[in-house]
């Protein structure tokens, strides 16, 4: 028996998940080098990565279990697998969450059809399962997209796109060129860029939840930069700024704090980035956050970051969001950066639910 996974480190996992259920067994030679488990009946188990199908290639089999099989490649079942099980009339059980109608909702569907016996499928929700609390992926669900949920929480195969942003045209209703008013507190996100890139610094009525202030520029030195960031905070005073620290980042706001401006960094990693990603997506979706009307030069790019920014999935089952080749985001990391301060209520420390 073979059970195979996406990727190397899936596949690991899952063999120590095994050792560790097996370990009072006896009579079980353990081969972790193979990753394999020989049984005193002359069977065995093996955990198998399906990163390159080609190496999975070799000797029949009796019974294979494909391991979040939607995030495997097309050729790997019917090419690599399949002619395994053919020689010794072996069996496949397909488990995974949906990922669009790919060809794994191709086999879904031979197990919905009566005309292919040899097949059965079957469809179970997080609800199903008896070791997670329902209120807990209620509260899930709360702040979720809900085409993220119905896929990853109710194995729902979702017809995607890949746009990351739904309702963006809805939610464009921000007045065009806002004023500061008295007692409000603001909040901002800086993306920073110099050449081919923009720095783009956004503020956010955390109030009103309006864009009210944004500007984008590039192609000029770091310390005009920071003087038109200097100059939007004397007029707006926002409560805090939250800027993306990197590699060019961390000067520049060190500068900021050094005359008194309100920068918090923000340490923009693959980690970090999704939730701030999909808090802004779920923001738009559900009309939390008012984006700037059509009509303003800067307003219009940010609508079209918005709708143009893409998620793929990776082998292993996460997410990665970017702009299409060729396009730029930095208004789209700038509006998450705000938003991320809207939703902590401009204060310094942010916790993520």
């Amino acid at each position: 028996m073979w059970w195979v996974s996406p990727t190397y480190r899936m596949a690991s996992q899952v063999w120590r998940d095994l050792k560790r259920a097996c370990r009072s067994l006896h009579g079980v030679e353990v081969n972790t080098q193979e990753m394999r488990l020989e049984l005193p009946n002359g069977g065995f188990i093996a955990i198998r990565s399906a990163h390159h199908p080609e190496n999975l290639r070799g000797a029949g089999l009796d019974f294979v279990v494909l391991d979040e099989a939607a995030f495997m490649t097309p050729d790997t079942w019917p090419e690599v697998i399949r002619p395994m099980l053919a020689d010794r009339g072996g069996a496949a059980l397909f488990l995974s969450t949906p990922y669009g109608r790919n060809w794994f909702w191709e086999v879904y569907q031979l197990g919905q059809d009566a005309a292919h016996p040899d097949w059965a499928s079957f469809q179970f929700s997080s609800y199903d399962n008896p070791l997670i609390p329902r209120a807990e992926i209620d509260a899930i669900r709360a702040v979720t997209q809900d085409r993220v949920f119905r896929a990853e929480y109710l194995a729902e195969f979702i017809d995607d796109d890949g746009a990351v942003f739904r309702g963006i045209r809805e939610t464009a209703t921000a007045p065009l060129h806002a004023e500061p008013v008295a007692g409000r507190l603001y909040v901002g996100g800086i993306d920073w860029g110099r050449s081919h890139d923009f720095t783009v610094f956004t503020l956010i009525d955390s109030v009103t939840r309006e864009v009210v202030a944004l500007d984008r520029f590039n192609k000029v030195g770091w310390a005009l930069q920071r003087g038109r960031i200097a100059a939007l905070c004397a007029r707006w005073a926002p409560a805090l700024v939250w800027a993306e620290e990197n590699s060019i980042g961390g000067a520049n706001i060190e500068a900021l704090q050094a005359e008194g401006l309100p920068v918090r960094p923000f340490s923009m990693t693959a980690a970090s980035k999704t939730p701030l990603i999909e808090a802004l997506a779920l923001a738009i979706e559900r009309g939390d956050i008012r984006l700037p009307m059509p009509g303003d030069a800067h307003g219009d790019a940010l609508l079209a970051e918005l709708a143009a920014y893409t998620l793929a999935r990776l082998p292993g089952g996460g997410l990665r969001f970017s702009a299409p080749p060729g396009l730029h985001d930095d208004m789209v990391i700038s509006l998450a950066l705000a938003w991320h301060g809207v939703r902590a209520g401009g204060n310094s420390m942010i916790g993520w639910e």
